[in-house]
């Protein structure tokens, strides 16, 4: 039995594929992905500005760039209310960049995670009001803000909402409302993330004026944001990010071009991995362990000076916040461990929890045991919580059951957070403890492995790789593709890496030979037989002296 479960998604039949032009294996994957009319395929593949729609058909819009031109034109003070991860500092930053452009005066605001927390606070518009501001934009909060907005008309300032998070009814009342998510929105995409929702009111504002390079030119903002939001890679998205990358590789901003540098990646060589992995958790670090603000002021800085020394700060933050989330990590996996982790849903409770980083030790740990994970800051009265999930299990809609228990909630089906009192902390944990086994009774709780094809090995020769390149950018929705070849054979293996945890494989089925490595896999190697079924994906070892095309071992099982 292998260590995950590995499911195969439906073969495609052959009059499925018989009045199709593309490679048959390229459908396949078009068709995992929920492309499934063949007058989307080459859209797609493309991937290009044919993906993009009217900014007008969003909800609210024409109210919006009505008051912003109002503000524009008398020179009024302009507030953009920001989030403190990767989407709200990039898209915070491109509101800022982008009314400035136009001659506005406008300043950012992101909130103090542990002073103020997420989204829009009265005492935060208060000093905004005695500022001098008049408008304040969100981007990436605010959808759930009623009371607050009520109060800041009270205060006497204007609001307009831009945000991408599911609404709650009834809306705030705010001027306007940007979401592609609210239910009367006309808009063909629902998925955008916050960067994305503030690119396309600028796309409105600049619409038919003629400074469609000062768009172009944020692109690089829009692709950190949606990536590092986990946003899926699909639809408009995906010309985004491909544009995006683009600029990233060809020309990044000063501050970006500094963390590239500062984290050894290589310039015009990025991809979404890079941003995933390597330069969203730096630009959220600024906001775990401190105040978001000087990642914002390295996305905007024209001061190499400055760039160099915000860089290196992000890189100690992030350096600060990976020590403390091991720590945390290593804890809680204790504690949970010790009571046991066979229960559908896993709860772990400290007065210690840092909440800058218990989103993190969540997800990995739901990762780990493929449950949901509930972490919880204790307090004498209010108990603060973050949660990750798998996709059988939808966290928000478990949240509005326990509406009752809860002082506030909000967030996606994977990834959310919670507030409430301590005294109802414990029948919290047995309402979701139920409905987690109400839920969850038939699935099979191990980690999943979606396999997009069962494959000879043989099927990679010639120009197949590059085909299956087309669908890049990979992520969220569209993850890059894995593929199951039975009966190969093991011809050698190594281990690899400083502790051996890797393992190095050369494997042969007929007369193909590929070199393979199964990275942290090291502690498998007595499990290993002379034929192995594989699951995988390709990919360019880039580390050797010229790039390679090999197999990236995700598990193995002897084969039957």
């Amino acid at each position: 039995m292998s260590r995950k479960h590995w499911k195969l998604l439906p073969f495609l039949s052959p009059e499925q594929l018989a009045s199709v032009s593309f490679h048959p294996l390229i459908v396949q994957l078009l068709y995992n992905r929920g492309i499934t009319n063949q007058s989307q395929f080459e859209t797609f593949l493309s991937g290009d500005d044919r993906l993009q729609s009217d900014p007008f058909l969003l909800p609210d819009m024409p109210q919006a760039v009505s008051r912003i031109y109002k503000a524009l034109l008398s020179g009024e003070k302009i507030a953009i209310y920001g989030d403190f991860d990767a989407d709200g500092i990039t898209a915070t930053a491109l509101l800022v960049q982008g009314l400035s452009a136009l001659g506005g005066r406008a300043i950012p605001y992101i909130p103090h995670r542990f002073h103020e927390g997420y989204g829009l606070k009265l005492t935060a518009l208060e000093r905004l009001r005695k500022q001098g501001v008049t408008l304040v934009v969100t981007v990436d909060c605010g959808i759930s803000a009623i009371n607050e907005v009520k109060g800041a008309q009270k205060l006497g300032l204007d609001i307009i909402i831009t945000d991408h998070h599911l609404p709650t009814t009834p809306l705030p009342p705010a001027l306007a409302v940007v979401d592609p998510k609210r239910e009367d929105s006309a808009y063909p995409f629902t998925e955008l993330a916050g960067v994305g929702v503030a690119f396309k009111l600028l796309q409105a504002l600049l619409w038919r004026s003629g400074r469609e390079e000062l768009l172009a030119s944020l692109l690089d903002l829009v692709v950190v944001g949606t990536v590092a939001d986990i946003a899926p890679l699909l639809g408009e998205n995906r010309y985004l990010v491909k544009s995006g990358l683009k600029l990233l590789n060809r020309s990044p901003r000063l501050g970006l071009a500094e963390m590239i540098q500062c984290a050894r990646l290589k310039p015009g060589n990025l991809e979404t991995d890079d941003i995933s992995w390597i330069l969203g958790p730096r630009l959220n670090a600024a906001g775990r362990i401190d105040h978001a603000i000087s990642a914002y002021r390295l996305l905007l800085t024209q001061m190499p000076e400055e760039a160099k020394r915000l860089a290196l700060e992000l890189e100690e933050k992030n350096s600060e916040r990976q020590r403390i989330t091991n720590e945390v990590l290593q804890g809680v996996r204790q504690k949970l461990v010790a009571n046991g982790t066979e229960s559908p849903l896993l709860m772990s409770k400290g007065e210690n929890y840092p909440p800058g980083v218990i989103g993190i030790v969540a997800s990995k740990l739901s990762e780990e045991f493929y449950r949901p994970v509930v972490l919880v800051k204790l307090g004498e009265e209010i108990c603060r919580g973050s949660a990750r999930s798998i996709p059988e299990f939808d966290l928000v809609a478990a949240f509005h059951k326990c509406r009752d228990l809860l002082f506030r909630f909000g967030g996606h089906s994977m990834a959310a957070g919670f507030t409430l009192p301590a005294e109802n902390l414990s029948h919290f944990e047995q309402r979701l403890l139920q409905l987690a086994k109400e839920k969850l009774a038939e699935v099979d709780l191990r980690p999943h492995l979606l396999i997009d094809a069962k494959v000879p090995l043989s099927i990679f020769s010639g120009d197949t790789y590059q085909s299956i390149q087309q669908l890049a950018p990979f992520g969220c929705s569209n993850p890059t593709p894995t593929f199951l070849s039975h009966q190969v054979k093991v011809v050698e293996i190594r281990n690899l890496g400083n502790q051996g945890e890797h393992l190095g494989f050369k494997l042969r089925q007929g007369d193909i030979t590929w070199q393979a490595v199964g990275f942290k896999l090291g502690n498998l190697a007595s499990e290993i037989t002379p034929y192995l079924d594989i699951v995988y994906n390709l990919e360019i070892d880039r580390w050797s002296a010229q790039e390679v095309l090999r197999l990236n071992l995700l598990d193995f099982a002897p084969s039957a």
